[in-house]
């Protein structure tokens, strides 16, 4: 039997913070316990926000906090012909349109609509879907590629993914995919050539990548990252959602609201353990002894 593969995939976009030190360390946890290679992967298709000094941090954070990986870290922003290729497949099949609106015209469409007390269509991360004509062509101006989430959803029929996490409900086994909740999907940005969606996809397959470690928050995406999986003709890791770390007011923790970065807590004189302490590790290593029987019995 072939070992298992975890990844841990940041953005160097800022500092790491408690957040991330929790899935970083589940995820190790689970790939040294199941005799399992461990990747780091840097989330870099950012060019403008991603930064050297950010992803040299990354590093040192993760080596302060004793995990340690396999290879070479994988980045992104030199793999974008491996998007591209992935981009013209879905365009062969006639599963991409042109995206045009701004976030300002999206904006201004939906205090419009609110205004005449109508609900606008948001997708589960609660980003808005753009207005009616978003595809007509504009010549000369920037252009975005989303999913025909519609044409999609027809070609891969009924689909699940197996869950042996848990969704912010609750949900764990096999999950149906929902695409028509997301709409039509970007799967390249105006100023990038690709997007979170497309990329974790193509680079998950292209590192073989069998077990997906990642937040709660991002359960929902999967129905997004399984629906491209079938078109793409990719295999389909197992995926296993933990909870998060969050602030004294319920909220997750995130490097744009400034939160406190494990840098700034190791410069107060924090230690590793501190760090464990305050992620609760206690119920995080109750959490990994659950999921080594149920992954080693071949979830």
């Amino acid at each position: 039997m072939s070992r298992p593969v975890f990844r841990f995939a940041p953005s160097p976009n800022g500092r790491l913070h408690l957040g991330h030190a929790r899935s970083a360390l589940l995820d190790h946890a689970l790939a040294r316990t199941l005799g399992g290679v461990f990747l780091l992967r840097l989330e870099d298709i950012d060019t403008t926000r991603c930064r050297p000094e950010y992803e040299a941090g990354i590093l040192e954070d993760l080596a302060w906090l004793g995990i340690d990986w396999d290879g070479e870290p994988r980045r992104q922003s030199e793999n974008f012909a491996g998007y591209r290729s992935a981009l013209n497949r879905l365009e062969m099949q006639g599963l991409l349109r042109p995206s045009h609106a701004t976030r300002a015209e999206i904006r201004a469409a939906v205090a419009s609509a609110e205004a005449r007390g109508e609900v606008w269509p948001r997708d589960p991360d609660g980003a808005p879907f753009p207005p009616p004509g978003d595809g007509d062509p504009r010549p000369g101006e920037p252009v975005a590629l989303r999913l025909d989430g519609a044409r999609a959803a027809a070609l891969v029929g009924l689909l699940d993914w197996r869950e042996v996490g848990e969704g912010p409900n609750g949900e764990t086994g096999r999950i149906p995919v929902d695409l028509a909740a997301w709409g039509d999907p970007v799967l390249a940005r105006k100023e990038i050539p690709t997007s979170y969606h497309l990329s974790v996809v193509v680079d998950d397959a292209a590192q073989g990548v069998t077990h997906v470690v990642r937040g709660r928050d991002l359960f929902w995406s999967t129905s997004v990252h399984r629906a491209l999986q079938a078109l793409l003709g990719l295999p389909a890791p197992i995926y296993v959602h933990h909870d998060l770390v969050l602030d004294a007011e319920g909220r997750k923790l995130s490097k744009s609201a400034a939160d406190t970065a494990l840098a700034d807590l190791r410069a107060g004189g924090a230690t590793p353990d501190d760090i464990r302490r305050l992620i609760g590790w206690e119920k995080t290593a109750a959490e990994i002894d659950r999921l080594n029987r149920v992954l080693s019995d071949g979830a």
